[in-house]
């Protein structure tokens, strides 16, 4: 008679499935963080005639108070025009996303600032209306 049963080692399957499932979701949750956001905080104008463009290589954001934003900072216009005047502007595509109620002065010294850096495909955002 023996007393002592040999035991085998068991693989507990549901805390690795659970620790799985946990790693899963804090991957999703990092990776969404990390995605750029290309939502706007703005309001945009409606047109009965835009159409879609080809992806741009640079997003402006023009607020209706009218400040700047470039890559989720607050910018100048001098400081627009170095960004742009970085690597190949004849090549840059720039959509400007400006607010509904910003100031067209405004837009045009962004679009102007876009000129002088040498951006030649300037596009401006705007949401379908039906």
């Amino acid at each position: 008679m023996q007393y002592l049963e040999m035991k085998k080692g068991r693989v507990e399957i549901i805390p690795m499935i659970d620790i799985m499932l946990f790693l899963l979701i804090f991957f999703i949750m990092i990776t969404v963080h990390m995605i750029p956001s290309q939502g706007l905080p703005t309001h945009l104008p409606g047109s009965s005639s835009s159409q879609e463009l080809p992806k741009p290589n640079v997003i402006l954001t023009l607020h209706a108070d009218g400040s700047l934003e470039f890559q989720d900072k607050t910018i100048s216009l001098a400081e627009l025009e170095a960004q742009l005047r970085q690597g190949n502007p004849s090549e840059t595509q720039v959509t400007i996303a400006a607010d509904k109620g910003a100031d067209i002065q405004a837009l045009v010294k962004v679009m102007d600032a876009c000129r002088h850096a040498g951006v030649t495909a300037i596009g401006l955002a705007a949401k379908p209306v039906s």
